[in-house]
């Protein structure tokens, strides 16, 4: 009898023991976390159950913009506009892992797999940009004609640049076909959306814009792979494109459109409304607005939470991230003390103006 209460306790200690180690080990995982850019800062980071800010990663004051993270959360990848190149960032413990040169001006990072697309533009000149169709307009115009932007596409985990794909003038968006064949970019100062072959970097098609607006900026693939949307920031719109890239239909926005993002399932378009300080929500079917959500100053990208609940919204000019619920677009809080945010991304990835989880 003796011995049979022995292994009893012995066997109950070892399960406390066992669930002790669990929990530990439950405990020193990171929780669920968005990653903001501050470009004129460092990168902060927000824990997604808390929303408060937790840390941050210093990125050498080198202007941080675009933000992705490779699917199994092990990298960050930033593009530092005033460094001329990418950080490759272990998402853990914050450190450095390498510096990848990539040209002036880098900005918009889009990452699927193991590979970062990566926008610059060694003609640009900073700041903003001049109005839409005025003679500072068009001397900047001649002089980007000098040198288009380009899209490097860089090998995450061997740390180099493969190739560079030649786009527009001002390259700004980043979108790939499902089937990782094409790379559909916005071209700012040629007014057009231009679809590449990624294997030959060949020109396949352009899109011609200027009848919608002035300085297209955003494009996502929707989650079926059906339907591009467009941002055409100086025309209050998108543009709607099937599958071919043709444009089928435009969509009145509220005022100047940036980032974009489908719902998970594809049934909503969210767009972030730079000037209209709003989070504007339109129904994939018949293209009907549902709702609004107020925001900031200058909000340019956003992401979902990965249980789908929140929305947070990087506003530049605000020094801000409002959180929205994702149920009514109302306002749960707003968090402050930020430097010029322009990236937010979540990991678990989730989807938002800047990553997806069907890629």
């Amino acid at each position: 009898m003796f011995n049979f209460f022995k292994v009893i306790i012995s066997s109950l200690a070892l399960a406390v023991f066992s669930g002790l180690v669990g929990c530990s080990g439950d405990e020193s995982k990171p929780s669920s976390q968005a990653y903001v850019t501050n470009q004129k800062g460092n990168i902060t980071v927000i824990d997604l159950e808390t929303l408060e800010v937790v840390g941050e990663i210093d990125v050498e004051g080198k202007g941080p913009r675009g933000i992705g993270i490779t699917p199994d959360g092990k990298t960050i990848v930033v593009a530092n506009v005033d460094g001329g190149d990418i950080s490759l960032i272990d998402r853990e413990s914050g450190a450095v892992k390498k510096n990848i040169e990539i040209g002036e001006n880098p900005e918009f990072v889009r990452v699927i797999g193991n590979t970062a697309y990566v926008s610059f533009e060694p003609a640009s000149l900073g700041g903003p940009p001049p109005k839409p169709g005025s003679e500072e307009a068009m001397e900047q115009r001649e002089e980007d004609e000098e040198e288009p932007a380009k899209i490097a596409i860089v090998n995450i985990e061997m740390g180099i640049v493969e190739k560079e794909i030649t786009g527009g003038m001002e390259t700004e968006g980043i979108e790939l076909s499902p089937d990782q064949s094409k790379l559909v970019i916005t071209n700012e100062a040629d007014e057009n959306i231009t679809v590449h072959d990624i294997a030959t970097g060949d020109l396949v098609k352009t899109v011609d814009t200027k009848p919608f607006g002035y300085r297209p900026r955003g494009i996502k693939v929707s989650p079926d792979g059906n339907t591009y949307v467009g941002s055409i920031e100086y025309g209050n719109s998108i543009v709607v494109m099937d599958s071919n890239f043709d444009v089928i239909r435009d969509v009145e926005t509220g005022e100047v459109p940036y980032g974009l993002s489908f719902s998970r399932d594809g049934s909503k378009l969210y767009v972030a409304l730079s000037k209209g300080k709003a989070l504007q929500v339109f129904d994939t079917s018949s293209w009907e607005e549902l709702g609004q959500g107020e925001t900031g100053k200058r909000c340019w990208h956003f992401t979902f939470t990965p249980d789908d609940s929140k929305i947070l919204v990087a506003c530049g000019r605000s020094d801000e991230v409002v959180v929205l619920n994702a149920a009514d677009l109302s306002v749960v809080k707003r968090l402050t003390g930020f430097a010029m945010p322009w990236g937010i991304v979540s990991y678990p990835k989730s989807v938002g103006s800047l990553d997806s989880v069907w890629q």
